[in-house]
C-alpha cells in the first residue's frame, strides 16, 4: 500500500497542478488536499506556490508563523487558503482557526496592504461587526466598539498581550505599531472573559505583529492633503534560533477638520528565541500623540486638546513540560506592563483645574501563567492572570495624602485609584472528528468592587459536517468593571458615580461558515442580554452635565453575512482577484427605571453596515482595490457611503501607491457634532532592502 501511495501521489500532484503566467514568468499554484506532507520545489523559470488545505490532519502552529509560503513579489493573485492552520485567540487552548469552536474574522496582511487605509483603525472598519467612530483623521481620536457595545467593553490585545487601559477606552486605539508591522488582525465577537478577561465584555481584537523570516530593510513615506505627511522605517534580524524586529514611525497633519491637528509617532521592538521545543517571544512599544480634540466630551466645547503617551512591554514564554505518546503538557508564562500618560484641556491652551485640564498617568503590571495538557480525553488549560491597575491623577481618584508631581507640568498628582484584578480560568476541549466542544469558567475577584468572587462560564461549539460546512453555536456570559473616568470624573460638562455597579453580558450565538478554494463565508446571528449597563446620558432635558449611569437592561440582537470571493482561483486569467462583501445589522431594545433624555454612546448603535471590496488588475504590475462602506446609526444619525480607492504599482524591491479617502467628498456626521473630512488623497512608496 505505501509503494502503491508512492506512486499515486505524483499523479494526483500533477492532476491538481494549475499554471498560469505570471509577471513574464510561470507560476504554478499547487493544491493538496487531504494530505499528510506536500511539496515545494522552485526552478530558475518557474515561482510555486504551494497551498495546502488539510482538513483531518490539522497542525498546530505559533501566532506569528506564516499562512502560507509565497516566492515572489507581492500580487493581488497571491491569495492561497492557509489561514486554517493559524492559532487564534479564541481559546486558551493552543487551536488552529479551523479546531476552534468560535467564529473568527482574520484580516490579513493581504487585505491591509490592498485596501485604501491609513490607520489599523481605517482596517478595522472594513469588519462587517466591528463599529470605528472616528473624530477625524488617521485614527487619532477613535471609539471601536463590536456587536452593537461601547468602546470600553472590548480587549485590545497586541500579539496576545492585553493593552486595555482601565482609565478610559477612548484611547484604545493608541497602537505602538503601522501598518507594515502587521502580519494579521484576529477578531472575536461575542463575550469572552472566560478566554482574555474581564475585559472582554462584547468581544476582543488581536493585532498579531510580522516575526522576521530574513534580514531585511524597510523604508516607506507617504504625503498629501491638509498638509499631511509621514515617515515609517523597519530593519529586520534573523538567525536560525533568533529573530529581532524594530520598527518606528511619524505622522504629522494639519487636519481636515477645525482644530483637527495632530502629530503621531511610534516605535516598537520585538523579539523571540527558539529552544529546542519552547519559545520565547518579548516586545516593547511607545506611541505618541498629540492633538485636536474636536467637541471630545461636548460639542460646546470645539478647542479641546489632548496629549497622550504610552510605554508597554511583554515577555512570555511556551515551555514543553513533557510529551510521551499519550499526552504532553506545555506552559505558558507571561509578564507584562503598560503606562498611559493623559494631558486634556478643556480648552486648548487654557491650564489649570478651573481651565478643565486634567492629568493622568495609568500603570497596569499584569503576571499570568497558563498550562495546556493534551491528553486522551482531549485539551485540558488552566490558568491564572493578575493584573495591579493604578491611576494617578489630578482629578480621578480618592485624594492622596502625598502629591506626585505631574510630569513637566507645575501640576500634582494629588488623588489615586488602585485596583487588583485577578482571573482563574479553566477550559477543556474536546476533538473528534468533525466535532470540536470547549467549554469552561472565569472565575474574577476585584478589589474594586467586594473582593468576592464571580463566575461566568462558557461553551463553545462547532461542527464539520465536511470539508467545506462548519456549523457553530456558543454560549458565555462576562461582566465590566467601570472605568476610572465612569467613576471618578468631575467637570464642567460630565460627572460619573463611585457606586456604579458592573455591566453583566450572556451572550448567545450561532453561525455556519463555508469554506472551498476561492470561497469563503460566513453567517451569524447574535444575542446579547446586558444588565446594569453603563451610559453617559442628559437625565433631563434641563440637564447640562452628563451623568455616568447604570441605564438598565440593554438587549442587542442581530445577524451579519461576510462573502470572499476568489475569482482568479476559478478564472486564472480574468482581471478581477478578489471580491468581498458584508453586512450586519443590529436591532436593540432598552429597558430602564431610571429618566433618560439623550444617550452619548450605549444607544448610538449601527443598525445597519454594509462593506465591499473589489481588487483587480489593471495594467502589468499596476493594481486597484475599491473599498466601500454604508451604514446608519440610531439616535439620531443619517446613513451616509463611503467610498475609497487604492492604486499600486508592485516591484520586487518597491512598490508605489495612491490612494483616495471619501472619492465622493461626501460630508457627514458619525459621532457627536464633528463634521467628517472630505476628499483626502495621500500618495507613497515602500522600499525593500
Amino acid at each position: 500500500m505505501q509503494r502503491l501511495r508512492d506512486i499515486c501521489r505524483p499523479l494526483f500532484f500533477y492532476y491538481c497542478m494549475s499554471i498560469q503566467h505570471f509577471s513574464g514568468r510561470t507560476r504554478k499554484n499547487i493544491k493538496c488536499f487531504a494530505q499528510k506532507d506536500s511539496f515545494f520545489f522552485c526552478n530558475m523559470r518557474s515561482i510555486v506556490l504551494l497551498g495546502a488545505l488539510m482538513v483531518a490532519n490539522l497542525s498546530l502552529c505559533r501566532a506569528d508563523e506564516p499562512e502560507n509560503i509565497v516566492i515572489g513579489s507581492d500580487s493581488l493573485s497571491q491569495r492561497n487558503v492557509g489561514l486554517d492552520e493559524v492559532v487564534v485567540v479564541a481559546s486558551r487552548s493552543m487551536l488552529t482557526q479551523m479546531q476552534s469552536a468560535k467564529i473568527v474574522s482574520v484580516i490579513t496582511r493581504e487585505d491591509i496592504q490592498h485596501a485604501s487605509v491609513q490607520t489599523v483603525n481605517d482596517v478595522l472598519k472594513m469588519a462587517t461587526g466591528v463599529d470605528v467612530r472616528q473624530r477625524g483623521g488617521f485614527g487619532v481620536q477613535t471609539d471601536i466598539s463590536i456587536d452593537g457595545g461601547t468602546f470600553d467593553q472590548i480587549a485590545i490585545l497586541l500579539n496576545g498581550v492585553n493593552i486595555s487601559s482601565p482609565q478610559t477606552g477612548h484611547n484604545a486605539a493608541d497602537f505602538p505599531v503601522s501598518l507594515s508591522d502587521i502580519e494579521r488582525i484576529e477578531v472575536l465577537e461575542g463575550a469572552a472573559a472566560r478566554v482574555i478577561g474581564s475585559s472582554a465584555f462584547c468581544g476582543a481584537i488581536n493585532i498579531v505583529t510580522s516575526s522576521p523570516e530574513a534580514s531585511v530593510v524597510r523604508l516607506s513615506a507617504e504625503g498629501g492633503m491638509y498638509g499631511t505627511y509621514g515617515a515609517d522605517a523597519s530593519a529586520n534580524y534573523a538567525t536560525s534560533h533568533f529573530r529581532n524586529k524594530i520598527s518606528g514611525g511619524y505622522t504629522k497633519s494639519d487636519g481636515a477638520i477645525e482644530n483637527g491637528d495632530f502629530i503621531k509617532r511610534r516605535a516598537f521592538y520585538q523579539g523571540s528565541a527558539s529552544l529546542g521545543e519552547s519559545s520565547f517571544h518579548w516586545q516593547a512599544g511607545w506611541s505618541s500623540q498629540d492633538f485636536g480634540a474636536n467637541t471630545f466630551y461636548i460639542a460646546k466645547f470645539n478647542n479641546q486638546y489632548e496629549e497622550t503617551r504610552r510605554l508597554t512591554g511583554s515577555v512570555n514564554g511556551n515551555i514543553k513540560v513533557f510529551e510521551n505518546e499519550d499526552s504532553k503538557l506545555t506552559i505558558a508564562p507571561q509578564l507584562s506592563w503598560h503606562r498611559d500618560y493623559d494631558n486634556y484641556q478643556l480648552i486648548r491652551g487654557e491650564v489649570g483645574a478651573s481651565k478643565g485640564e486634567n492629568y493622568h498617568r495609568t500603570d497596569v503590571l499584569g503576571a499570568g501563567l497558563n498550562a495546556n495538557a493534551d491528553w486522551m480525553l482531549g485539551k485540558t488549560s488552566f490558568g491564572v492572570d493578575v493584573s495591579d491597575e493604578r491611576i494617578l491623577s489630578t482629578a480621578l481618584g480618592d485624594e492622596m495624602e502625598e502629591r506626585i508631581p505631574a510630569g513637566k507640568s507645575d501640576r500634582f498628582y494629588e488623588r489615586e485609584g488602585r485596583r487588583l484584578n485577578t482571573n482563574l480560568f479553566v477550559e477543556h476541549t474536546v476533538l473528534l472528528e468533525n466535532v470540536s466542544l470547549s467549554l469552561g469558567a472565569m472565575a474574577n475577584r476585584n478589589t474594586g468592587l467586594d473582593s468576592k468572587f464571580r463566575f461566568y462560564p462558557g461553551v463553545d461549539i462547532s461542527w464539520r459536517l465536511d470539508n467545506r460546512w462548519k456549523c457553530f453555536a456558543s454560549y458565555n456570559k462576562a461582566l465590566r468593571l467601570p472605568t476610572y473616568t465612569d467613576l471618578y470624573i468631575n467637570n464642567s460638562v460630565q460627572y460619573g458615580d463611585i457606586h456604579l455597579l458592573p455591566e453583566k453580558n450572556t451572550t448567545y450565538k450561532l453561525g455556519v461558515q463555508y469554506l472551498t478554494q476561492g470561497i469563503r463565508s460566513t453567517v451569524s446571528a447574535f444575542y446579547s442580554h446586558g444588565e446594569d449597563m453603563i451610559d453617559w446620558v442628559y437625565e433631563t432635558a434641563e440637564s447640562t452635565r452628563y451623568h455616568a449611569l447604570n441605564i438598565g437592561q440593554l438587549d442587542n440582537r442581530g445577524v451579519s453575512v461576510d462573502v470572499n470571493i476568489g475569482l482568479q482561483e476559478f478564472f486564472p486569467t480574468f482581471f478581477v482577484s478578489n471580491v468581498k462583501m458584508g453586512y450586519a445589522f443590529i436591532d436593540q431594545s432598552h429597558q430602564s427605571q431610571k429618566p433618560i433624555f439623550r444617550s452619548l454612546y450605549a444607544l448610538e448603535y449601527l443598525r445597519h453596515k454594509v462593506v465591499a471590496q473589489v481588487d483587480h488588475s489593471v495594467w502589468k504590475n499596476l493594481s486597484a482595490s475599491w473599498n466601500f462602506r454604508w451604514q446608519q446609526r440610531m439616535n439620531g444619525f443619517a446613513p451616509y457611503g463611503k467610498l475609497d480607492c487604492k492604486l499600486m504599482w508592485h516591484a520586487p524591491k518597491y512598490e508605489i501607491y495612491l490612494k483616495g479617502d471619501n472619492l465622493t467628498n461626501h460630508r457627514y456626521y458619525d459621532i457627536g457634532g464633528v463634521l467628517q473630512p472630505g476628499l483626502w488623497i495621500m500618495a507613497g512608496f515602500a522600499l525593500r532592502l
